[in-house]
């Protein structure tokens, strides 16, 4: 065994605390499971809470395929001010009273349905995008600021949820809930929209309730996953949400990273994340799939009930070919 490998190949789902960034996160995870191959498939700020995904020794692999997936957030949003982090833990930049017509829920209501669009979005200078080699956070840590491109993202749904009285008594909040593509970020969808409404505005709080297929309710704390640790594992193949195939026949073409031809391949559809338990192929929620193979489609390969591999489908030649071949085949839960 390869020195800092613990023998661990699994996928958890991480209900992150406010306060901690993701890295913090991994370097628990880390100590937990007695492994340096540890990664996560999307940052969180330090501010935000909930939905971290955590891949543990060769499943740290699979975060390419698992870094494009759509979000679902809580966000509480603060009237009166900006920052210069666009979240309640950077220094106030400019500031104007909030005038009376966010208060009033109808208005409110419209203004959130209109940020389900495509938007064009300069992300926030407090950022880990790297320009020329270097983070955009810790040129601004530093003073300085990169010019960032903008980028394309889209709000699929947005919904206010509740309005309050901020903390001071005199501010206001809105609770809004979005679900948005991959490569948003809330604080600068926070700041556009307070610009757009002709008042300051940043992050109080966030909660992301989902990544992909993985929710809230899939997450444990840091805790409970000091305690369960293996035995929080979530089914790699539920959460990548592909058909599949199974069968102990695959596993001598899967290690010798040999091509599969498509009347060797059964495809089942793929599994739910609501199904209770993590099944093993013999059950009844298990069904093959009556649809072809479609061009570039990627598909999970179980063998022992574990996910050893994932295949691509090679249209014009009409053959699977290995996308990811884990040398350790990862725990299903």
């Amino acid at each position: 065994m390869k020195r800092g490998s613990s023998g661990f190949s699994l996928i958890v789902g991480v209900d992150k605390p406010e306060g901690m960034s993701s890295h913090d996160v991994v370097n628990r995870c880390r100590r937990i499971f007695g492994e340096r191959r540890v990664g996560h498939t999307g940052t969180l700020d330090p501010l935000a809470t909930g939905v971290l995904p955590i891949c543990i020794g060769p499943a740290t692999r699979l975060d390419q395929f698992m870094t494009s997936h759509d979000k679902r957030y809580r966000v509480r949003i603060g009237f009166g001010y900006e920052t210069t982090t666009d979240d309640k833990l950077g220094e106030m930049t400019v500031s104007a009273a909030v005038p009376a017509y966010l208060f009033d829920e109808a208005f409110a209501r419209e203004r959130v349905a209109m940020l389900v669009r495509q938007h064009t979005q300069v992300p926030p200078q407090y950022s880990a995008i790297k320009v020329d080699g270097k983070k955009a956070y810790e040129v601004a840590r530093a003073g300085g600021t990169i010019e960032l491109e903008p980028r394309v993202i889209e709000v699929y749904e947005a919904e206010l949820t509740g309005m309050r009285e901020g903390e001071d008594g005199l501010s206001l909040q809105w609770i809004v809930d979005v679900s948005v593509s991959k490569g948003t970020y809330i604080r600068s969808l926070v700041r556009d929209l307070g610009r757009e409404v002709m008042c300051p505005a940043h992050v109080t709080a966030l909660e992301r309730r989902s990544a992909g297929r993985i929710e809230l309710g899939h997450c444990v704390s840091l805790d409970v996953l000091e305690s369960l640790k293996q035995d929080a594992a979530l089914d790699p193949v539920r959460v990548l949400g592909y058909r599949f195939a199974f069968g102990d026949n695959y596993e001598r073409f899967v290690n010798s990273g040999t091509k599969l031809y498509s009347d060797q391949v059964v495809l089942h559809e793929p599994l739910s994340m609501q199904s209770s338990g993590y099944s093993c192929p013999c059950t009844t929620s298990i069904c093959e799939s009556m649809d072809p193979p479609e061009k570039d489609e990627i598909v999970s390969v179980i063998t022992n009930n574990r996910l050893k591999a994932l295949y691509s489908y090679n249209a014009s030649s009409n053959v699977w070919t290995p996308a990811c071949v884990f040398a350790t085949a990862i725990y299903r839960g």
